[in-house]
């Protein structure tokens, strides 16, 4: 077997930890792949096969203990085995053929790397002897993987799929969870291969420090006791970690006021005293203040990106910065740090934890009270349209409280996303599912169905745009084959929101390419639209009817459920920091105002 990088080469083998050692019962290599699988605890596999990996899915339909859901695309697959990884905290595993199946993948993958989510890839590819002989759908997947995954192992001796896999799922999983591509040559999946022979190898160079070091722990309390101002910045990392509850002793022992990224909503209540909301471009007004304001940022799994930053340059500037991430890397690399702790998120908040414990008492209630009066004069709230049109607020805000703490929502990309974030309330990790890095719409959909085939019995909902829908809602019939009755919210106004919010913003509402056809013309007509793909269809577009069309679509059981809510095409995210200048700058319905002065 060979690697895409000399540093994952094969130095010493061990056995994967409860695995037999590799006997030499002949089986083929695609049913390895499936009894690794097995042996692995994958439960479900996304995807469809082709010419190349046709091998594969006829094993998997023999396995007795896994299940196959065919995507319509390979996007879908990949999307959904990140929302089944996201819900859960397992690898994901999606499957794709050589060539085109692979392209259509590649989004998939590069938004789970971006987000840090563990997926692994199972992918066809050409056999040994055409590789490089331009065959039929033969293109280098390796090099084009590669720049957006965290690894990409392609085999080359049938004798070692169980290895390749073993250490895929390793990799994936472990550190800084990300994407991970197997590819297999055709003719390995049929050749003859030993059984139970997996084997997680030593990988030279992947070295994870998870513990903190007692001195970088030390550091960092340190610069908390001598804080007037300090906030926990927290970011998907801790959500990653599985580090909430070690989260909310931390923040209940020192009273140090804390704001959740889009990729942590969840991670901390959002009821809680503590919380302040979620910072950046479309921030709550506390959040940005409590980040801009500060005097110390204490970034727990969070990489500084520029939508919470907006000008990095003027992003908190009286803040020293601890910052705990598992990936050095980020560390020190958009922001200058004080106190670096390479480690997971977990022992790290724990260790900081119990030597605060030790310490004097801390008293931030000046603090506090300053974010207090910020988040009484300028609370996230929404006016009905005036024209008697349906409010998308009152209609995400409704579905949230409707379903419950309980339900898992996945988002689209857009105005719905933030609006989502905003109004419904999260009260623990893993119950919000949405595309951060990568942005990538189309996202929610085939994340739910990931999300409601790992965990059936939840009420699972896709918030999601029009212009969102349309990229992506070929999988409902996934989810209606598939028996994953998920529900959709769709908010539909009629064009790309976001995207005309930008241009009434920066270009004086000269909008271009924006109107989507889907109020004016109805097309596409998704009541019909949903209901030919093997979906219960409702639509709503008045206020009093909201809470009864969301009652209806709770009471279908046995199929996906799709609501094409017809909401007012003019509204607008509000707070609003525009891309590239200064987070002392919001933006609302009343304008730019600079709420942040020296006198603060």
């Amino acid at each position: 077997m060979s690697t895409s990088t000399s540093s994952h080469r094969d130095v010493a083998t061990r056995p994967y930890s409860g695995f037999p050692a590799a006997h030499p019962v002949s089986a083929t290599g695609a049913r390895v792949v499936v009894e690794t699988m097995e042996r692995l605890g994958v439960r479900i596999v996304f995807g469809r096969g082709g010419s190349h990996t046709r091998t594969i899915c006829e094993q998997l339909e023999s396995s007795g203990s896994l299940r196959r859901v065919v995507t319509c695309h390979e996007q879908g697959a990949g999307h959904a085995a990140a929302g089944y990884a996201l819900a859960s905290g397992d690898v994901g595993v999606c499957i794709a053929d050589a060539g085109h199946g692979v392209l259509n993948l590649v989004t998939a993958l590069a938004d789970a790397h971006l987000d840090s989510v563990p997926v692994v890839a199972v992918i066809g590819h050409a056999s040994r002897r055409s590789s490089g002989c331009g065959v039929s759908e033969e293109i280098d997947v390796v090099s084009l993987t590669m720049p957006f995954t965290k690894h990409h192992i392609l085999v080359t001796d049938p004798a070692e799929i169980g290895t390749a896999l073993a250490d895929a799922f390793h990799l994936a999983g472990s550190g800084r969870p990300g994407a991970v591509v197997v590819s297999i040559p055709e003719d390995i999946l049929r050749a003859p291969a030993p059984g139970n022979q997996a084997r997680r190898r030593a990988l030279k160079g992947y070295r994870i420090n998870t513990r903190p070091s007692l001195p970088a722990i030390r550091a960092a309390v340190e610069l908390i006791q001598h804080s007037s101002a300090p906030v926990l910045y927290v970011g998907g990392g801790v959500v990653k970690a599985n580090a909430s509850e070690e989260l909310t002793q931390l923040a209940e022992l020192t009273g140090i006021p804390v704001v959740t990224t889009l990729m942590a909503r969840g991670a901390f209540p959002d009821g809680h005293r503590l919380h302040y909301g979620m910072p950046g471009m479309h921030g709550t007004v506390a959040a940005v203040a409590a980040l801009q304001r500060s005097d110390l940022l204490i970034a727990l799994g969070a990489r500084f990106d520029d939508r919470v930053t907006g000008q990095l340059s003027t992003f908190a500037p009286r803040a020293r910065v601890i910052h705990v991430d598992i990936d050095p890397a980020e560390i020190g690399k958009n922001r200058a740090v004080d106190v670096a702790v390479t480690a997971d998120c977990k022992p790290a908040i724990r260790a900081l934890t119990e030597t605060l414990t030790l310490a004097e008492s801390l008293d931030f209630t000046s603090w506090r009270g300053y974010l207090e009066s910020m988040r009484a004069a300028y609370p996230i709230g929404y006016s009905r349209p005036g024209d008697g049109s349906l409010s998308p607020q009152l209609v995400i805000e409704t579905v949230g409280r409707t379903a419950g703490p309980n339900a898992i929502f996945t988002s689209g990309v857009g105005q719905h996303q933030m609006w989502a974030a905003h109004y419904i309330n999260f009260t623990e990790p893993r119950r919000w599912l949405n595309s951060g890095g990568m942005g990538t719409m189309g996202y929610a959909i085939p994340a739910a169905l990931g999300a409601k085939a790992r965990h059936p019995d939840s009420e699972v909902w896709a918030i999601d745009g029009d212009g969102c829908f349309q990229m992506t809602c070929r999988e409902l019939a996934t989810a209606a084959t598939e028996n994953l009755p998920i529900k959709v919210a769709l908010i539909n106004n009629g064009n790309l929101g976001m995207v005309k919010q930008l241009q009434a913003v920066h270009y004086d509402g000269r909008y271009s390419q924006v109107d989507l056809a889907t109020h004016s013309r109805r097309i596409p007509d998704f009541v019909a639209l949903a209901e030919g793909l093997g979906c219960v269809a409702l639509r709503c577009d008045r206020e009093a009817d909201v809470a009864q069309t969301i009652a209806e679509a709770q009471r279908v059981t046995d199929r996906p459920v799709v609501i094409d809510f017809i909401v007012n095409d003019d509204t607008l995210v509000w707070p609003m920091v525009a891309a590239g200048i200064s987070n002392d700058h919001v933006m609302a319905a009343w304008g730019v105002r600079p709420l942040f002065t020296d006198a603060d």
